[in-house]
């Protein structure tokens, strides 16, 4: 795909730039309705050693989830680890990534949060703001907020995730008698509408399959 920028700034900038850099751009982030018809789907998974960062995309056609594309790109990591930050560390080897893929997928999927952030910017609003394009954030803990009532234990179960007052996520369980994983808007995207698809990417596993299937990518790369 071919990576056109709709915001550009520095990746290696203080953490209280960083924090400005977040404030300005999350009055960019929109919540609308996905595609009618979402047919391909990108997982994106990013870990760092050692400074060193390295994201791998796995590309995934709907309905059956096959595997249609990979990517991986490695770099070093021009940010300190600091929480609520992490996008200024790992982005910067998401986008290499990304530009080594073909058509460019209907949907992001990160393994990192959106709107379920202290300043509602986390990992997957930034991507979905720097390429506009749809982006949902699925995390397995909680950063900020606190479910909102109780969790049935069946598979579909959804439940608000909710911050001072308001709803800046879903807690879903993906899997029955299973850990929920969490939910958030990245950008244009509506909160049903991610739930929604990322159950749809979600038939045998805790984990949707597009983040999944780029774990494994990058776990195969670092032991290859």
């Amino acid at each position: 795909m071919h990576i056109d920028l709709q915001h550009s700034h520095d990746w290696d900038v203080s953490t209280d730039k960083a924090k400005r850099i977040q404030r300005r751009l999350v009055s960019e982030v929109r919540a609308s309705p996905l595609p009618d018809t979402v047919e391909t789907v990108a997982g994106v998974d990013v870990s760092v050693r050692d400074d060193t960062a390295q994201a791998a995309v796995a590309v995934l056609r709907l309905p059956g989830l096959a595997v249609i594309g990979e990517a991986v790109h490695r770099c070093e990591a021009p940010f300190p680890y600091v929480p609520g930050l992490l996008s200024f560390r790992e982005l910067p080897a998401v986008l290499p990534a990304l530009d080594q893929l073909g058509p460019t997928p209907d949907v992001f999927v990160t393994d990192s949060h959106g709107r379920a952030h202290p300043r509602r910017f986390g990992l997957a609003c930034h991507l979905g703001i720097l390429l506009d394009v749809p982006a949902i954030g699925v995390a397995k803990s909680i950063l900020v907020g606190a479910p909102q009532g109780e969790l049935g234990p069946e598979k579909g179960s959804r439940v608000p995730l909710v911050d001072d007052g308001e709803t800046v996520g879903t807690v879903l369980r993906t899997r029955t008698d299973v850990n929920p994983v969490y939910v958030s808007v990245g950008h244009r995207c509506t909160l049903e509408d991610a739930a929604d698809l990322m159950l749809d990417c979600s038939p045998t596993y805790k984990i949707p399959e597009p983040t999944r299937q780029a774990h494994k990518l990058s776990r195969k790369t670092v032991e290859g």
